[in-house]
């Protein structure tokens, strides 16, 4: 499954359409879908800016418009697009200019890498920019119900700040009898409660704090015309207008306390069962994750499923299951300690929520719990009845984000319990199997390297000029759970997001090592090519783990050629020259890949001492073309001269090899030759004879 990445609408304005159709090219090759429109005059730009855009790349000079009128149209319209402008040579007073004409960024022309880099970035903070003002809308609609809602309620709110009236409902107008808002507007709230209470209401809010949540305070309220009532206030923190102040929230004492408690009471309650409801026990999770978070104290849930609850329901029907269910709930409560907190989460699905015991804790009482049920005689209308559970647990801890997910942990393992009455403790390697079976990416590059199931595949690399010796480069491949190969550039990108990319460079370099210090004990002369990430590029941990990894494997340093792509090294050319420097004093090759793309492709050559250099594949096609004939025979002798061993990929024909021998090239490669294969059984010989 690939990672999908939206579809960019890309207007330019350059002359040249090869120009034009270079850069779009950039764009696809980075792996972005691009929609484009190169604009030829003012007319065809005032029609263009009809529709939304994402970016715009303007050369430096153009004949039908200039940056700055191009610019000028987009501010005139306040149209979202950010623009890049491109200038002449490296000058920092015409970058300023640019800056200051309105563009985003200004760079010089052909700092390919760099414009995909910089176009990334202020694409991403346009996306940024949408969802904020998307959410500004969301955040005013809410506001307004918010309103709606307050001036409405049946219970009387008032917010105050600093202890004065800043606003207050129709409800508390209502039960202070006052006739108009305007008249509590900067009165102090105190002056609405009664004398004997006023020390108190004034310790109360002296003592308040918006870090203390919700509280209550029952005292006398007195309304306008002097009449007295009991009140229970609570006070939460809020925001109003964009200040903070406290709600507060008034219900008038009644002689029917007893009654209002018992109807709070019943609305958290499961009504056949008498255990709590799912509402409220979302709310209890909600709460347990809250401390587990902040305090570290852990907790776990239990998640109870009756076995056979359908045909139970078909054999008793349905007063008979409400009383089967009364008696799971009776004899749950008595097995349970005091500190369990349990409800009726479900039709057939009962949850208990264990304070202070982490999922292994509650094994041996779970268990006992199963022997309990599956062992008792229930009676149902005079008809035994037996039944059996299966259960769930998923524990809560400084990890846990969302009380949510541990539900949804502990009922999966719950329905993976395949006969019923058993027990199943979430682990997290099978959620990472969940994951991955269904498309996550990051999950199966996860899994793979805790299951040690990726798939290294090896490619041969021929020599045109008599080397004895055999090459093969490294290929990684990754399955997915239905067995289909997941194309590299999609997993790839995905580890790297998530961090992962370093992880699996050493696992590829392990392997390898390892395979290949059991294939030259067979006696062959085989050298591997190994990629190396830009991510491991910066890893200063890596070359002292590599000689320890090469010491133990007992390998000559020089059967493994380290392979960096050139838009990796340009991009950190400190690091890889660092690198190069270390694997050099370890005596390893490296190979320098993709090369030929820079500007100033030979410039790299100053700072990294490099033994073999693949060209771009981009050189290998079209070799029928006598100019793409000499451009690549121009590359190869400039890297001979520089006593460098060439390689050249993609070599899909026999017409090719003709050119490529006469070009002088060292090595090749490609499906021609051999595809990517499980083993290294290339017949190197064949070609000698």
């Amino acid at each position: 499954m690939a990672i999908e990445k939206k579809t960019i609408r890309l207007l330019i304005l350059e002359d040249s359409q090869n120009e034009a159709e270079r850069l779009v090219s950039l764009f696809r090759n980075s792996g972005r879908a691009t929609r484009v429109h190169r604009i030829t005059s003012g007319d065809n730009l005032a029609e263009a800016l009809q529709q939304s855009w994402d970016l715009l790349i303007a050369a430096p000079t153009s004949e039908h418009l200039e940056p700055s009128e191009v610019i000028g149209a987009i501010r005139r319209q306040a149209k979202d697009i950010p623009v890049i402008l491109l200038v002449d040579g490296n000058d920092s007073d015409s970058i300023t200019e640019a800056l200051m004409l309105g563009a985003q960024d200004a760079l010089p022309q052909g700092e390919d890498e760099r414009l995909i880099l910089v176009a990334n970035r202020e694409l991403a903070n346009l996306e940024e920019r949408r969802a904020r003002r998307a959410a500004e809308v969301a955040l005013r609609e809410a506001e307004k119900r918010c309103q709606l809602l307050l001036d409405s309620s049946v219970d009387a709110i008032t917010y105050v700040h600093d202890g004065m009236h800043i606003y207050a409902n129709r409800a508390y107008l209502q039960m202070f009898a006052y006739e108009d808002a305007d008249e509590l507007e900067g009165m102090p709230m105190i002056d609405l409660i009664a004398a004997q209470d006023q020390s108190a209401f004034k310790d109360f809010l002296k003592n308040y704090s918006s870090a203390d949540g919700s509280a209550e305070l029952a005292c006398t309220g007195v309304k306008a015309d002097g009449q007295r009532f009991q009140a229970r206030m609570g006070f939460s923190p809020a925001t109003y207008d964009g200040e903070p102040c406290i709600q507060v929230v008034i219900r008038a004492e009644s002689d029917n306390a007893e009654l209002a408690e018992k109807l709070r009471e019943i609305s958290s309650q499961d009504l056949v069962t008498g255990l709590f409801n799912r509402t409220h026990f979302i709310e209890l999770m909600d709460a347990a994750a809250e401390r587990a978070v902040n305090a570290g104290v852990v907790s776990s849930l239990a998640y109870i499923c009756i076995d056979r609850y359908a045909g139970m329901v078909g054999e008793v029907g349905l007063a008979g299951i409400d009383l089967l269910l009364t008696d799971i709930a009776n004899l749950l409560r008595n097995h349970f300690g005091t500190d369990a907190q349990l409800a009726r989460f479900a039709d057939d699905v009962f949850t208990v929520l264990l304070p202070t015991q982490a999922p292994e804790q509650t094994s041996e009482s779970l268990h006992n719990l199963l022997k309990k049920v599956e062992g008792h005689l229930f009676d149902v209308s005079g008809r035994t009845v037996q039944t059996t559970l299966s259960i769930g647990v998923a524990g809560l801890n400084e990890k846990t984000a969302r009380a949510q997910d541990v539900i949804d942990r502990a009922h999966r393992c719950a329905d993976e319990i395949d006969g019923g009455n058993a027990l199943k403790l979430y682990n997290p390697a099978d959620e990472l199997a969940a994951a991955a079976n269904r498309g996550n990416l990051v999950a199966m590059v996860q899994q793979a390297l805790e299951n040690n199931s990726f798939r290294l595949l090896f490619q041969p690399v021929i020599s045109l000029r008599g080397d004895s010796d055999e090459h093969y480069e490294v290929l990684l491949r990754l399955l997915n759970p239905q067995g289909v190969e997941v194309p590299p550039g999609d997993f790839l990108t995905a580890a790297k997001e998530a961090g992962l990319a370093e992880k699996i460079d050493r696992w590829v370099i392990l392997n390898s090592i390892k395979l290949l210090a059991e294939h030259r004990s067979k006696g062959h002369s085989t050298r591997l090519f190994v990629h190396l990430s830009a991510n491991s590029l910066q890893d200063q941990t890596l070359l002292p783990w590599l000689s320890v990894a090469l010491k133990a494997a007992r390998l000559p340093s020089d059967a493994l050629v380290f392979q960096i792509g050139e838009p990796d090294a340009i991009a950190f050319l400190k690091q890889a020259k660092a690198l190069t420097h270390g694997l050099a004093e370890l005596h390893c090759k490296v190979a320098l890949s993709q090369f030929g793309c820079a500007l100033n492709p030979f410039n790299t050559f100053k700072y990294l001492n490099v033994d073999f250099v693949k060209v771009d594949g981009s050189f290998a096609q079209d070799l029928s073309n006598a100019e793409n004939q000499e451009a690549l025979k121009t590359l190869l002798a400039s890297l001979h001269a520089q006593a460098k061993l060439t390689i050249v990929p993609f070599v899909e024909s026999a017409s090719v090899l003709a050119t490529l021998w006469q070009a002088g090239v060292n090595y090749i490669q490609g499906h021609y030759l051999q595809g990517p294969s499980q083993s290294m059984d290339y017949d190197f010989s064949a070609g000698d004879e």
